[in-house]
């Protein structure tokens, strides 16, 4: 695998930290901030929202550029939105420096996996674009618990220096290590051209897979603290060990799903779903000890990252001729799956359901997600029925009616 690999992951590194670091560091930016944990939790929804618009629009924005060129842009947006942060002097800019950091999430990964791909062989691509979102999933093993335990000792605007730091070392990888002729810009027809291509329905087929099946994910995901604690009988102080342990399966599955997508890309699809439906429904029994928890928040990392890079590079495929735009909104659907499963889940929460429930909740998203995945395989297999006709037809002689003796 090329080098210039490593550079997209130390970005990804980067941004997967200051995504998730947050949820760690909120009790202490309320305290210093002067306001509740509740009201501290907007600016976790303030940087999905950042991902959501930033994602299509600056994709498109720059698809004239020379994607190196893009790559190094985004990443200091990036380092800026992080070091606002650190410097923030009240809630309302902190919030508004947030919105900033996640504006370049979404693009950069929607472009670093077209970049990613053509730096490899045809059968190497997923294999590629894992290892791009590996820096993502290390973040939750090392970047995170690091970031979180600098923030409690030296306080959380550290936390965002820190980050912008890796930033600028991810801006020197991307400027030294994409080669030359990975800098020239993507084909495109300009605003209508990009936006015609999001008019498919197997795209759009794809992104709903996405929501669906990442919604299934964050429905359970957002509520695992407290199964640890209240269900499964952890302390506080081994909720950060067990999320790091997510990590691992994150990782475990990512580099799983790569290889496997490489293979056979649809049926990685559904079977990462289908090990999420089942990993989730087995969780209220998975939490009633210690040692099968733990074993449920791995697994759980494991079979939703398995369906990560096949439906990734799902949707580019299914819009070839935008496929940053495409990538680029796949990182938008995402983290509306964030925001909504984790809504989701919080309903059945509070009806009273069990702490546990958030995660048969999540179990019945990832259903629906296999039903959309489902319903996308037999558009494409009609879509290619009908090419294979109209093919068949072009190379049929008509008959003239002349008998030939």
């Amino acid at each position: 695998m090329p080098l210039a690999l490593l550079a997209l992951a130390v970005g990804a590194f980067g941004i997967g930290t200051t995504e998730f670091v947050m949820m760690g560091l909120l009790p202490d930016v309320a305290h210093d901030l002067g306001t509740s944990i509740p009201t501290a939790g907007h600016l976790v929804s303030a940087y999905a929202l950042g991902v959501v618009i930033g994602a299509p629009l600056l994709a498109v924005v720059t698809a004239r550029m020379p994607r190196r060129t893009v790559l190094i842009s985004l990443m200091v947006l990036f380092v800026a939105g992080n070091a606002v942060s650190a410097f923030a002097p009240g809630y309302d800019s902190l919030l508004a420096a947030r919105f900033l950091s996640g504006l370049p999430h979404g693009a950069f990964f929607g472009v670093g996996a077209v970049v990613a791909t053509n730096l490899v062989a045809p059968d190497r691509k997923a294999r590629s674009v894992s290892l791009m979102f590996l820096g993502l999933t290390v973040a939750n093993i090392a970047g995170v618990p690091v970031a979180t335990l600098v923030g409690q000792h030296f306080g959380w605007r550290a936390t965002f220096l820190g980050v912008s730091a890796i930033g600028l070392a991810a801006i020197a990888a991307l400027a030294l290590l994409i080669p030359a002729g990975h800098t020239h810009a993507a084909p495109t027809g300009g605003l209508r051209g990009e936006l015609v291509a999001l008019r498919s329905l197997p795209v759009w087929l794809a992104l709903g897979t996405t929501v669906a099946g990442f919604g299934a994910l964050f429905s359970a995901y957002s509520y695992v603290t407290p199964m640890l604690t209240d269900a499964a009988g952890y302390a506080d102080a081994s909720v950060t060990l067990l999320l790091a342990l997510f990590g691992v399966g994150a990782t475990v599955g990512n580099l799983l799903g790569g290889r496997l997508a490489d293979v056979a890309m649809r049926r990685t699809l559904f079977g990462g779903l289908t090990a999420l439906v089942a990993v989730l429904a087995l969780f209220p029994l998975l939490m009633r000890t210690q040692w099968s928890g733990a074993l449920a928040v791995v697994l759980l990392g494991v079979a939703a990252f398995v369906a990560g890079t096949p439906l990734n590079l799902m949707v580019m495929e299914k819009a070839s001729s935008a496929p940053s735009l495409a990538s680029s909104a796949n990182q938008a659907a995402f983290n509306l799956a964030n925001a909504g499963g984790a809504w989701i889940g919080g309903l059945a929460l509070a009806a009273g359901f069990g702490v546990t429930s958030p995660a048969v909740t999540g179990a019945g998203l990832a259903v629906l997600g296999l039903g959309v995945a489902a319903t996308a395989a037999v558009v494409d297999r009609r879509r290619e029925s009908s090419r294979a006709g109209h093919v068949v037809a072009a190379h049929t002689p008509e008959r003239s009616g002349v008998l030939h003796h």
